[in-house]
């Protein structure tokens, strides 16, 4: 079935991986920061970008995310965190897809469906964390998985057929994770983007707000 999919972050490793998938069905629309000034600190930026493009959209997956600001990896210790850090991975991980989910809105079809999944990390979810650390990620990234979860249902009061995901897409072999692939598995940016196309596109209302990786396993809260 042919889908028009909206991938937003696309200019990164996964996103454009994932931009490439999207096209071997239907029509890519691509929003980034490089290519179309998409800036998601700033919400003047998100709703100047968003006004240029037109839906309705059948698919749309956000990756959008940075795993360190000013440092070169993330926090062993509590006593290596800083106020700036902590905010920035805050408003870039989660409040800016946040506000992207705000202004796409709009885009949405109610009158047929529609897929969203938003890229988390399994380090965000509270209940999987068993070795600490990484403090400015996880956290960010677990108030994420809290936005995605009240979006979802704010959108089952007015789209029967949607379902929004939070989506872990494992250590994906991109700059982005290339301090750390000696640690974890990783998968090419392509396999990785079919995995989390396929997960998406399996999943209908009755699993909107939940959390699930790679391999289509649920991921705890």
């Amino acid at each position: 079935m042919t889908k028009r999919s909206l991938v937003i972050g696309a200019s990164g490793g996964i996103g454009a991986a994932l931009a490439d998938r999207c096209r071997e069905d239907g029509e890519v629309v691509t929003l980034s920061r490089s290519r179309n000034g998409l800036d998601v600190t700033d919400e003047r930026s998100i709703e100047r970008v968003f006004s240029t493009i037109e839906g309705p959209f059948d698919r749309v997956l956000i990756a959008i995310g940075i795993l360190t600001a000013e440092r070169e990896t993330p926090e062993k210790k509590v006593s290596e965190c800083e106020a700036a850090e902590l905010a920035q991975l805050f408003t870039v991980n989660a409040i800016g897809p946040l506000l992207v989910l705000k202004h796409l809105l709009p885009h949405l079809p109610r009158e047929h469906p529609v897929r969203i999944g938003v890229l988390s990390a399994r380090v965000g979810s509270i209940g999987d964390n068993g070795l600490g650390g990484w403090y400015a990620y996880r956290a960010s990234k677990a108030a994420l998985n809290q936005y995605v979860r009240s979006f979802a249902i704010e959108m089952q009061r007015s789209h029967d057929d949607a379902a929004v995901l939070a989506l872990h897409p494992g250590t994906v072999a991109t700059p982005f994770t290339a301090k750390f692939q000696g640690r974890h598995k990783t998968v090419e940016p392509d396999e990785a983007a079919r995995n989390i196309v396929a997960v998406l596109d399996a999943h209908g209302p009755g699993d909107t707000g939940r959390f699930f990786d790679q391999n289509d396993e649920p991921i705890e809260w």
